[in-house]
């Protein structure tokens, strides 16, 4: 009976087979490394774009604050001074908008920066603070800031305020980082007295101006175009008392988006010639 040899007859071939097989075994386990990896480019933290790349997707993303001025809901059409603005812009240059609203300022600042949004289009205030850390267009509107508070219920009334300088030891509610927080800082300076500064993080200046109506809080402060907007449905607000002078607001990019810049710029500066921003202004009653 002839016996069955075996495949491998002498050591040195049991030798080749465990070396193969731990070749083998690497190549496998190099293999599963690098298909099972994650790709670079998936784990890199989003950067803010310029216009190049902007212009190559097709899309421009934008946030704004919902508010009765810059954009909202009029019946089932969305509307607002710089809804309309964005939207010529976008339109003058063959590209989508996806508008995202946020209210807190804080957070429009923290998309900014991580390329969550490439354009803050809201009034913006250009403070030095601001200037530091954005890129500001050519000035969209002038305004300035007023104080909200409810109106006087009597001569002996003391929580209204007659006078900036009875702002002393009052506490003042605005937004999270809001560029109010500096004058409001300034006019503390002025005064000779501390002006309390309150930030809220979730709600945007027409929200502060509901809770001061609703005696919630006795003051805050807005910018003037969308105080007169809320003020009309809330008669009980007192908004004539102005904080600072009129000054410049913009729209903000980040710093690593010059080109955006430049471009909104040329656009800025040739869409106030014209007729379109005249009848903008008109219709949202912006001076």
């Amino acid at each position: 009976m002839t016996r069955k040899r075996p495949f491998f007859r002498h050591p040195a071939g049991r030798s080749w087979l465990l070396v193969g097989g731990t070749i083998a075994a690497l190549f496998l386990l190099l293999v599963v490394t690098f298909t099972c990896r994650p790709r670079e480019v998936e784990t890199l933290a989003p950067v803010p774009r310029d216009y190049a790349e902007i212009a190559r997707e097709g899309v421009l993303r934008a946030t704004m604050e919902y508010n009765s001025v810059s954009f909202f809901m009029d019946e089932d059409t969305l509307s607002g001074f710089n809804y309309a603005l964005i939207h010529a812009f976008a339109r003058d240059h063959g590209l989508q908008v996806d508008i995202m609203p946020e209210m807190a300022f804080d957070k429009c600042l923290r998309g900014l920066a991580d390329g969550t949004y490439d354009v803050i289009a809201n009034g913006i205030l250009a403070t030095s603070v601001l200037k530091d850390s954005l890129l500001l267009t050519t000035p969209i509107v002038l305004s300035r800031q007023v104080l909200v508070q409810r109106k006087a219920t009597s001569d002996e009334d003391t929580l209204f305020i007659k006078s900036l300088l009875n702002l002393g030891g009052k506490t003042v509610y605005v937004p999270k980082d809001s560029p109010y927080i500096l004058r409001l800082r300034n006019l503390g300076d002025e005064i000779g007295d501390t002006i309390y500064i309150n930030e809220v993080e979730r709600y945007g200046a027409e929200q502060l101006m509901a809770m001061v109506a609703h005696g919630d809080i006795d003051y805050a402060v807005c910018e003037e175009s969308v105080a007169h907007a809320v003020a009309d449905s809330l008669p009980q607000l007192d908004i004539s008392t102005a904080i600072g002078f009129t000054q410049f607001y913009s729209w903000a990019v980040s710093k690593q988006s010059p080109a955006l810049l430049d471009t909104l710029n040329v656009w800025i500066a040739r869409f106030k010639e014209g007729k379109e921003y005249k009848q903008i202004c008109r219709e949202y009653n912006i001076n």
